[in-house]
C-alpha cells in the first residue's frame, strides 16, 4: 500500500472542532480551512450543522456531526432523534458513541440494539454512520465485541475515540479493529492524531479515515499541538 504524502493526505481527514467552547468564528476558521485544503469532512457539534453545511456548499467537503456525545449515555431514541436533526440541517455523516457501559458489562444485545436503532435513522436520511467505541476505557474483548456489534447492526465505520476520554487512537487498536471488522468496514481513528507521521503509521495499520483538528499541521507536515 502507498503510504499517502502531504498532497494526498487530506481525503482521509475529517478536520474537528468539538470543543464546547467554540465559537462561530472558530467554527467557520475551520469550515474555510477544510475548504482550502480539500479535507474530507467537517466534524462539529449538532448546534454547528447548519452554519458547516452552509460553509461548506459547492466545496466538496462534507459535513459531520457527533451523536450521544461525548459519553453515549442517553436512549438509543434521543441518539436517533439528535441524528435524524443533525442530517436534517445538512450532516452526511453521523459519528455515534456507543453505549459503553453495555460494551463493558459484555452485553451485545443492548450494543446491536443501540446501534442498529441509529443507523436505521441514519441510512434512513441518506447519511453514513460511524460508531465511536471509546478504546480507552474497553479491553481487548469488549473491543472486539463493540466491533462485531457495530457490523453486525450495519454501521459504516468503527471508530476509536471521542478525544474527551483520555488515550486515543493507537496503532494497535486499528489493528485489532480492522481485524474485526474485516478488509471492507471503514475504520476512523481519531484521538491525538498530530502528525503526518502519525497518520501514515495508523493508516498502515488500517485506517481509512482520520479524527483530527491537527488537519493543517498534518497536511503541511508539521506538528499539530491540539488535544485531539
Amino acid at each position: 500500500m502507498t503510504q499517502p504524502t502531504p498532497a494526498t493526505i487530506a481525503s482521509y481527514i475529517d478536520h474537528t472542532l468539538l470543543k464546547p467552547d467554540a465559537s462561530r468564528e472558530d467554527i467557520l476558521a475551520v469550515a474555510a480551512a477544510a475548504a482550502k485544503y480539500h479535507f474530507k469532512s467537517v466534524c462539529v457539534n449538532p448546534l454547528w450543522v447548519g452554519t458547516v453545511a452552509e460553509a461548506l456548499q459547492g466545496s466538496g467537503v462534507l459535513t459531520c456531526s457527533v451523536i450521544g456525545f461525548p459519553f453515549g449515555a442517553t436512549t438509543t431514541a434521543v441518539k436517533s432523534f439528535e441524528a435524524a436533526g443533525a442530517i436534517a440541517d445538512g450532516a452526511s455523516e453521523i459519528d455515534m458513541v456507543i453505549d459503553i457501559a453495555a460494551a463493558r458489562r459484555g452485553d451485545r444485545d443492548a450494543l446491536v440494539a443501540d446501534i442498529g436503532g441509529v443507523a436505521g435513522t441514519v441510512h434512513e436520511g441518506g447519511a453514513i454512520l460511524k460508531v465511536i467505541i471509546e478504546t480507552s476505557l474497553l479491553d481487548q474483548d469488549a473491543k472486539v465485541l463493540a466491533c462485531e456489534a457495530a457490523v453486525e447492526a450495519g454501521a459504516d465505520f468503527v471508530k476509536t475515540s471521542t478525544g474527551f476520554a483520555g488515550g486515543g487512537a493507537t496503532v494497535e487498536d486499528i489493528e485489532l479493529m480492522r481485524r474485526t471488522v474485516g478488509p471492507e468496514m471503514g475504520v476512523k481513528a481519531s484521538g491525538g492524531v498530530r502528525s503526518l507521521a502519525d497518520a501514515q503509521s495508523l493508516i498502515a495499520a488500517g485506517a481509512t479515515r482520520l479524527g483530527a483538528s491537527s488537519g493543517v499541521a498534518i497536511v503541511e507536515g508539521e506538528q499539530g499541538t491540539a488535544g485531539y
